[in-house]
């Protein structure tokens, strides 16, 4: 990865941690950048931030496993407090109407101040539906 595409990630990074986290701390997620949980009493809501390989852009994935944690294919099994949207084999992508679709991809390539940052990082938090508790297991049924 070039030296600007590190720094550019450095910045969305930031620009998420400042206007998005806090947010879903609010809403009761725990976790640490890129991967957050909140336990429900029938559920654990989960949300994961994949960055694009070659830089400049990201997905917000959403999944929903049981409360005490999920087993993967293999036998392994991942505890409620580590498990993650990538552990799950049903991911919605935020902004898809279906599992199927792909979801929106937040670019930030042509981003250039922190403000633009910010900008891609609120673009998020108005897909969020963070008033609902409810909301990332209804996508997921």
């Amino acid at each position: 990865m070039e030296v600007s595409n590190v720094n550019d990630r450095k910045m969305m990074d930031l620009a998420l941690k400042n206007v998005v986290i806090p947010i879903l701390r609010e809403q009761g997620f725990k976790g640490s950048f890129p991967h957050f949980r909140r336990i429900n009493e029938n559920n654990i809501d989960l949300i994961t931030f994949q960055f694009n390989r070659w830089g400049g852009s990201f997905v917000v994935e959403l999944a929903s496993c049981p409360k005490d944690g999920t087993t993967m294919n293999w036998g392994e099994k991942i505890l409620p407090n580590k498990v993650n949207a990538q552990h799950m084999n049903d991911r919605f992508r935020l902004g898809a109407e279906s599992l199927e679709e792909d979801g929106i991809w937040y670019d930030y390539e042509k981003a250039i101040t922190e403000e633009d940052y910010s900008k891609v990082a609120e673009c998020v938090l108005n897909h969020l539906k963070t008033s609902d508790r409810n909301w990332i297991s209804y996508l997921i049924r």
